[in-house]
């Protein structure tokens, strides 16, 4: 029966620290980013950029160095992926944003660099931009044939909105917003109301009042859809996290074997880390005994993922495609690693 209880305190402690740091800062901007995104950014802006007909070196390029934008964490980038992911995104460009979002966090690849040694920070910061990119195209060559259809699709209607916002509108719009999520998110509080005065301003003058409603209703669309499953995984995250003691990790993760750097793949996998806490406990595990490779494999998978993100991913894309990206990822994570501990 204590056992129990401690899991359950492990579970609900985890709901509260999460509640507690990320609703408001985090998730409540981004949400209302990705409400915005799926109403006001045309069909053909998405297409043309991110749509599964795009030029891939330009879709990619852009997908995969995301996160040097949105120093966000993968919960996150979940409703941003939505909103683009709905309006007619490709899955490889989707999915390497999906991916960039929390792993190339500029803050956390210094913090990195300055904590763990510039070796892993470099080997962080290059390993995750070519997940990103690897991870999307090959998301895009399983899933081809449905993105032919939706590529068909999605060109038929690639008229201009005769309703959309000038384009340096939409680009102020969207700036303010991101500053408010980044600053938010910081702590900020100076920038963060200085932006959303700014805020108040743009859309007193340039949306009317049945457009700020059309997106109130996508965003909190948005919200009902992520929110359930968000929460029911981060209680479930601080269980696992209870139940699995440190010492046994670091005794399976203290090698260089595929098998060390798959377990801390696939434990990093699971785990939630909100940004940069991935640091701290990485080091706390180095210290422990945990080998490089493992070290890096941890950190190229953990970011990126969790149990909450993965559940949310399968309310948006389908169990099938969402067991396929979270098998990519700690795959990449696995062989990465153990390259780097080969080398280190």
């Amino acid at each position: 029966m204590a056992v129990f209880l401690n899991l359950l305190q492990g579970g609900w402690d985890a709901l509260l620290a999460y509640l507690s740091v990320h609703v408001l800062t985090c998730l409540v901007p981004a949400f209302f980013i990705a409400g915005a995104l799926a109403v006001f950014i045309s069909q053909a802006s998405v297409i043309k950029y991110f749509g599964p007909g795009a030029k891939k070196l330009l879709s990619y390029s852009v997908a995969s160095v995301s996160g040097t934008i949105l120093a966000v964490c993968s919960c996150t980038v979940l409703p941003l992926f939505g909103g683009i992911y709905k309006r007619g995104a490709g899955i490889g460009p989707a999915v390497a944003f999906l991916y960039s979002g929390p792993a190339i966090n500029v803050l956390a690849i210094v913090y990195t660099a300055r904590i763990l040694g510039y070796d892993l920070g470099l080997a962080r910061a290059i390993g995750a931009v070519v997940f990103a990119v690897g991870i999307g195209l090959i998301m895009a060559l399983i899933y081809r044939k449905e993105e032919s259809l939706k590529d068909s699709a999605a060109f038929d209607a690639l008229e201009a909105d005769p309703s959309a916002k000038p384009w340096w509108q939409q680009v102020v719009f969207f700036a303010v917003m991101v500053g408010i999520l980044v600053f938010a998110a910081s702590q900020n509080w100076i920038a963060t109301g200085i932006l959303l005065t700014s805020l108040g301003i743009i859309l007193w003058r340039w949306f009317t009042r049945g457009e700020i409603g059309i997106w109130m209703k996508e965003t909190l669309r948005f919200a009902r859809l992520i929110v359930p499953w968000l929460l029911v995984g981060v209680f479930a995250a601080g269980i696992i996290t209870t139940f699995v003691p440190q010492d046994a990790v670091t005794s399976w993760v203290g090698g260089n074997s595929l098998f060390a750097n798959f377990i801390a793949s696939f434990l990093g996998a699971l785990m939630y880390f909100a940004t940069l806490t991935e640091v701290p406990i990485v080091s706390a595990f180095m210290n422990l005994g945990m080998g490089k490779g493992p070290t890096l494999a941890l950190l190229l998978a953990g970011p990126a993922l969790s149990l909450p993100n993965m559940l949310v991913i399968r309310s948006i894309m389908g169990t099938k495609k969402t067991l396929t990206y979270i098998s990519l990822v700690v795959v990449f994570a696995t062989l990465s690693g153990y390259i780097f501990g080969l080398i280190a």
